[in-house]
């Protein structure tokens, strides 16, 4: 399912939490109607336009007069276009104020790398006090959404291409790295639409007698560290998967326990230092970039042997 949407779809759980709380409000990136959320409370849907700053700059004047906002608003544009007001505005004055951000990654395909969103979990970790949360699946995406109204504080979700994963419904618990799979030759942690690349990796690989554990790190900010540490101890070898640069995302903050720890070879598989300059669909350009089932199961592979 797209970002968008699965983005769309939260406007059940919106329409629940709006239910419970006459002050959740919803403001978007013209988008139009959203679903149950529209449908039921037209008069608190706020439709601000192609305006991003401005966009969370209305939603951070909303919650500091005890809103609690939800913005539904593209990863790229949001990310860093509004970067100075959600740092500021929001961040700095700890307001609540939720990001819905549909078109993580690079699922915006054939519209091309100014409509790619390739460094946003690189911006929002360097915020302080930001959370940012990447679901696995549709479903966890949902979970993730109303996790995200009871934290205390801004709250990045980062949606993109999300495939349903088969009989996967843990509970969400923000900073709470899932186990997917079990395995002590390697793990791989992957994040976002990568879970599931890394679930059909790790069958491949025990086809070929190599048992990789699957972490799916659903928060990136804050990390699960221990999660972390255990896997350098008991694997040895660690391979971050992410649709997005491998400089400051999930890699980078996996990279930097590990340099504290002292142990554990990394590999990092994502968007090199490149833009994606290619206008092809969704799947050809994770292809291209090494971050199809082939592109990552060699990369593992290529660990298990280091």
């Amino acid at each position: 399912m797209s970002g968008y949407f699965t983005a769309l779809s939260s406007a059940e759980v919106l329409a629940e939490l709006a239910d419970a709380d006459p002050d959740v409000v919803l403001l978007t990136q013209d988008f139009g109607p959203i679903g149950a959320f529209t449908a039921r409370f037209p008069d608190r849907h706020f439709d601000l336009g192609i305006s991003e700053e401005n966009l969370v700059g209305v939603a951070a004047g909303m919650a500091h007069a005890g809103m609690l906002p939800f913005v539904i608003a593209m990863a790229p544009f949001l990310s860093m276009r509004g970067f100075e007001q959600i740092r500021d505005d929001c961040a700095y004055n700890r307001n609540r104020v939720k990001f819905l951000a549909p078109f993580a990654g690079l699922e915006a395909g054939a519209w091309g790398a100014t409509h790619h969103a390739m460094e946003d979990l690189a911006l929002l970790r360097t915020i302080p006090g930001m959370t940012v949360l990447s679901p696995a699946d549709p479903g966890e995406a949902l979970r993730c959404v109303r996790a995200a109204a009871a934290i205390d504080g801004p709250v990045y979700v980062r949606l993109g291409f999300l495939a349903p994963i088969e009989g996967y419904d843990a509970p969400f618990r923000v900073g709470e790295a899932v186990t997917m799979r079990e395995g002590a030759d390697l793990a791989i942690l992957a994040t976002g639409s990568t879970v599931a690349t890394a679930l059909a990796v790790a069958g491949t690989l025990a086809a070929e007698g190599v048992e990789a554990r699957v972490l799916n790190v659903h928060t990136v900010k804050p990390l699960d560290r221990g999660a972390v540490e255990r896997a350098a101890r008991e694997t040895g070898r660690l391979l971050t998967v992410e649709e997005h640069s491998i400089a400051g995302g999930l890699g980078g903050a996996v990279a930097e326990v590990l340099a504290e720890l002292g142990r554990g070879r990394l590999a990092r598989v994502g968007i090199r230092d490149v833009f994606c300059t290619e206008v092809a669909p969704y799947p050809e350009l994770l292809r291209i970039h090494g971050l199809d089932v082939e592109g990552v199961a060699a990369a593992a592979r290529n660990l298990a042997r280091a």
